[in-house]
């Protein structure tokens, strides 16, 4: 694999084999220089169509495989990952606008998804129920679903993206994944050079990049039997009624906008702690960001000061050149949004306590005090390194901000009384609460999942993934053939 303009997959689709596009051809831009990295193909409705015929075919043969054969490809996958970490994480930084610690954590969750992925097949995958016929015996069982159609999005796009593909093919589906085309190289057309290294079957993994036409054609076309899709709650909407109507199996996983409970009892210097992280890791482009801080009042001046002593010293530029905190936004229209959201909130009362400002893409962490459910800063999902702080006086408020939200993903309750900490969140209606700790956590091995406007109710992880990557077939059995009155 090769990090140079040169590469097979430059101006390419992945098609089982490097194929030329339809589509138009985009640069692939550098968002913390604007710099030109490559150009990229991106895919039709026409293209589609020949990667889901070429899918289906190859569907079948993979899922025939013995598990053990399946999973020695995906223990091969995570050897590809390890091998080619430098040229990947390269990628991360200067594509996505990583900081190198995110991307090398990310290629680390990979990397343990991946074996995760190889374990998956051996695991028992039905069960045997009585009868009321004599002789009768009932098997229950989970088969593939055919070929999985992956939509990932651009601020972790090899985990989000990897994390559907690895347990997909490893319940012997076929998947196509289009990645953004701001993050399809290192979520995407890299990931075909090491799953074709690994030896899977041609067809069985397909990458095709494009914007939201590629998406619908994708959705929609009937031999894609399920969508797993990761990004934003309007174009979730989007593609659930699509489904829907198609009768067609989705996974949604979607936006949030995630609350940080500082309860008055709180290690304050733990909550601020928790809550930079929670609130600037990626410049705040997560979905489980904590983009809204409750603090009862007997602490908040106290929290506010530290969490803002914290996003003081947090260093924004390049990160590729640099050694900072914080790279740049993904890109200039990203930039301008939360701009304008900081902007309405203070024009509406917000205080602004620490940055607030930006030079380009590239945006200070900010926090800002005072804020009010009327606020933009509260009641959107800003995407950016922001933190807003609200003041409450009682339990009850503070479970009545949070569940004020349409989204559900991740809430964090900090109390140094666990069993206090652990009543407020037993209230609380979020996918993953978290105890004294912040809203951005991912274990591959624990099933992840929103509520609301955040998603479906759908699970990755572990032996969730199990149920999520395929469908159930019940087939009984009977030894002589039975007898009926007619």
């Amino acid at each position: 694999m090769t990090s140079n303009v040169s590469a097979q997959w430059d101006s390419k689709l992945y098609l089982g084999s490097w194929v030329s596009g339809r589509g138009e051809i985009v640069p692939v831009i550098e968002p913390a220089t604007g710099n030109q990295l490559g150009m990229l193909a991106t895919g039709t409705k026409d293209d589609i169509d020949d990667a889901a015929r070429i899918a289906k075919e190859a569907q079948v043969h993979w899922a025939a495989l013995s598990f053990d054969q399946r999973a020695a490809i995906m223990r091969k996958v995570a050897r590809q990952l390890e091998d080619n970490a430098a040229t990947i994480n390269n990628w991360n930084v200067r594509e996505c606008g990583s900081i190198p610690p995110k991307a090398e954590w990310e290629l680390h969750a990979c990397i343990e998804q991946a074996h995760m992925a190889a374990a998956l097949p051996m695991h028992a995958t039905g069960a045997i129920f009585p009868s009321s016929m004599p002789g009768r015996r009932n098997y229950w069982k989970r088969i593939p679903i055919g070929v999985v159609g992956v939509i990932a999005p651009w601020n972790f796009p090899i985990l989000l993206g990897l994390r559907s593909v690895l347990p997909a093919l490893a319940m012997g589906n076929a998947v196509i994944l289009k990645p953004d085309v701001q993050s399809a190289v290192c979520g995407g057309l890299l990931l075909a050079e090491l799953f074709e290294a690994a030896g899977i079957p041609k067809g069985v993994f397909q990458v095709v990049p494009g914007a939201a036409d590629t998406g619908d054609a994708l959705v929609r076309h009937p031999d894609v039997k399920m969508i797993s899709f990761t990004g934003s709650t309007p174009v979730g909407r989007q593609i659930g009624e699509i489904c829907g109507r198609s009768l067609k199996k989705v996974s949604l996983e979607l936006g949030g906008n995630n609350a940080m409970v500082i309860l008055d009892d709180a290690d304050l210097e733990s909550a601020a702690s928790c809550a930079a992280w929670g609130a600037f890791l990626h410049q705040g482009q997560i979905c489980m960001q904590t983009g809204r801080h409750l603090v009862q009042r007997k602490v908040a001046q106290r929290y506010a000061e530290l969490l803002a002593g914290r996003a003081a010293n947090l260093a924004v530029g390049n990160p590729a050149t640099d050694q900072v905190h914080l790279g740049p936004l993904i890109n200039d229209r990203q930039a301008a949004r939360v701009g304008d959201i900081v902007n309405r909130s203070v024009a509406l009362g917000a205080q602004v306590l620490a940055g607030g400002k930006a030079n380009g893409r590239f945006f200070q962490a900010t926090v800002l005090a005072d804020v009010t459910p009327d606020m933009p800063a509260w009641n959107e999902e800003i995407f950016g390194p922001v933190a807003p702080i609200m003041v409450f006086d009682t339990e009850e408020e503070a479970i009545a901000l949070v569940n004020s939200s349409e989204y559900g993903l991740a809430v964090a309750v900090h109390s140094q009384s666990e069993s206090r900490a652990l009543s407020v969140a037993s209230k609380l209606r979020a996918g993953m609460v978290h105890i004294n700790d912040q809203t951005v956590n991912n274990e591959f091995q624990v099933p992840f999942g929103g509520m609301g406007a955040s998603g479906n109710g759908s699970r990755f992880g572990g032996p969730a993934n199990i149920e999520e990557f395929t469908e159930t077939q019940w087939v009984s059995v009977m030894g002589p053939g039975m007898q009926y009155p007619f």
